[in-house]
């Protein structure tokens, strides 16, 4: 695939207010998080290298594990979630964003189908815990109660808690896939990443 280049960027587009606002915006506000997952569709993020420069005339990334931000704002044009839904946390946030987010974007394969972190589903969730705390532990075995969200009986991909607006598979989808997705909505149309991605790509 040819790399895309911010010449495909274009002014955005007047965005419909949300509920409770009027006018319209000059920049896209957005928020990212990454929930059960490795991190990797944020460094893939990070891969944009130069292009994070002049997306940013178009994007205020107002919260997410790139900036130094601790809440989530109550509006947001586009909401970013990267890693499947695992624990009472990650359904939370989940929750939040989908409340707070004009559009949500599931980002990877983790948040598209569980991926990975889905591996477990197959087996009880007390035998999960007694492999990984108690089986596995030669000191103090024993399943942590304090100051760790509790495990949810199923993990599940994101659009099964919560509705989806666009999907961006890919372990990790690749740099130029997030440019696009971007810069579609920059320029006021709604994406379609099956012209950039591909499950396990």
């Amino acid at each position: 695939m040819n790399r895309l280049s911010v010449a495909t960027l274009v002014a955005p587009a007047s965005l419909p207010p949300m509920a409770g606002e009027t006018g319209s915006m000059n920049k896209l506000s957005v928020a990212t998080a990454w929930l059960d997952g490795c991190s990797g569709c944020h460094m893939s993020f990070l891969d944009l290298d130069e292009r994070l420069v002049d997306l940013a005339r178009y994007l205020d990334i107002l919260y997410s594990p790139l900036v130094d931000a601790k809440h989530l704002p109550e509006r947001v044009d586009v909401g970013i979630l990267e890693g499947s839904v695992s624990n009472a946390d990650d359904l939370r946030q989940a929750q939040a964003f989908r409340d707070r987010c004009r559009i949500l974007i599931s980002l990877g394969d983790c948040a598209v189908n569980g991926n990975v972190p889905s591996m477990r589903n197959p087996y009880p969730l007390a035998a999960v815990l007694d492999r990984a705390y108690r089986e596995n532990v030669t000191l103090q075995p024993q399943v942590p109660r304090v100051g760790v969200p509790a495990l949810l009986p199923r993990v599940r991909p994101l659009h099964e808690v919560v509705a989806v607006d666009v999907f961006v598979p890919g372990c990790p989808p690749p740099a130029d896939a997030i440019f696009y997705v971007l810069s579609e909505l920059i320029a006021g149309r709604t994406p379609d990443s099956t012209q950039v991605t591909r499950f396990g790509a």
